[in-house]
């Protein structure tokens, strides 16, 4: 099957121009797990921006894109649960063709039905970050993923951002006290309406102003910006056996000794790891249908914001520039 997608020969940078082009690709044969689904719209994640710019570990021509929801037009002889015409959500993987594309295959284990009360765009502006939020607080802080079964309370640097958003919304419908960082009075306002009991401003010095607020030390830190200048001070802000986690590589080694007399744990977060060693990927499935049913409860919302028309080049090209510009609240959405 041919689909139609939009990408580009090698890695460039926005001040070379819009380099994405239309193709026509052969999509890869369905195996026993797989969905071909039409993509309906797709979200653009930071990830993209950065894959654009390097090329690098996806195939030629590349086709970003892991954020999407769409129409199940066909499936292999193992998928479960799933009929053709079903709308799903999905965050995909780097291994294939991505969702900058009228159709392509993934795999039935990594997606969610989503029922009709469920508008396309709000859904499709949720997958990756919800994942990555969930996996970080959950699977690798140790916190319980239920309703109100926590207590204590976790710093969340770049709150407003759009891992930060969901993050602050899983946290709180956990149970913990929610201060995260923002700096402009737009993004303060909407890391509030996120559910952030505190938002302190991440140009100041942070521990003056957590101590402000009557913490002395915490027992969870989550840096999902500039890792490699807030690692020193989270690691002395961090509580004895406390979680530090981050999303965000580093340019420099982090000097990991500094949490070993505290006896802290410092966690990495990549949510394609999975998909990429084949590890657990039936679990990505399953935290996409509690996000599901969350959004059907009302227990979080739709951390959409903008909503661009079309597909074409020029299209994608104005969405990278709008990530590009780092002033984005919540997310971008491309309806096709």
């Amino acid at each position: 099957m041919i689909s139609r997608v939009i990408g580009f020969e090698k890695g460039f940078p926005l001040s070379n121009g819009n380099q994405f082009e239309a193709y026509e690709v052969m999509l890869p044969k369905v195996n026993k797990f797989d969905l071909i689904v039409k993509n309906l719209a797709v979200s653009i994640n930071p990830i993209d921006t950065k894959l654009r710019q390097s090329g690098k570990g996806i195939p030629q021509p590349h086709v970003l894109g892991f954020d999407s929801v769409g129409i199940v037009t066909q499936m292999g002889s193992k998928v479960e649960n799933i009929q053709i015409g079903d709308r799903i959500l999905f965050a995909g993987t780097t291994k294939r063709f991505g969702s900058y594309s009228e159709c392509q295959v993934v795999d039935s284990r990594i997606v969610a039905k989503l029922p009709n009360e469920i508008t396309t765009d709000e859904a499709a502006a949720l997958p990756l970050t919800f994942i990555t939020a969930f996996e970080m607080l959950f699977e690798k802080m140790g916190l319980i993923a239920e309703e109100n079964q926590n207590d204590g309370e976790i710093l969340i640097i770049n709150g407003a951002g759009g891992v930060g958003s969901i993050a602050t919304q899983l946290a709180k419908w956990a149970g913990l006290t929610v201060i995260t960082t923002a700096s402009r009075e737009e993004s303060k306002d909407w890391a509030k309406k996120m559910g952030a009991d505190y938002v302190i401003d991440h140009h100041k010095n942070l521990t003056k102003q957590v101590n402000k607020l009557g913490y002395r030390l915490l027992p969870n830190i989550l840096i999902l910006h500039s890792t490699d200048h807030y690692f020193d001070e989270m690691c002395d802000l961090l509580e004895p056996f406390g979680h530090l986690g981050s999303i965000v590589g580093s340019n420099k080694d982090l000097n990991l000794a500094k949490l070993k007399n505290k006896s802290g744990s410092f966690d990495w977060e990549y949510m394609f790891a999975k998909t990429d060693y084949d590890f657990a990927i039936a679990s990505q499935g399953t935290i996409l249908e509690l996000l599901v049913r969350l959004l059907q409860e009302k227990k979080i919302q739709s951390t959409l914001t903008k909503i661009l028309p079309g597909f074409s080049p020029d299209v994608f090209y104005q969405a990278h520039q709008f990530i590009e510009e780092d002033k984005m609240i919540g997310k971008l959405v491309i309806h096709y």
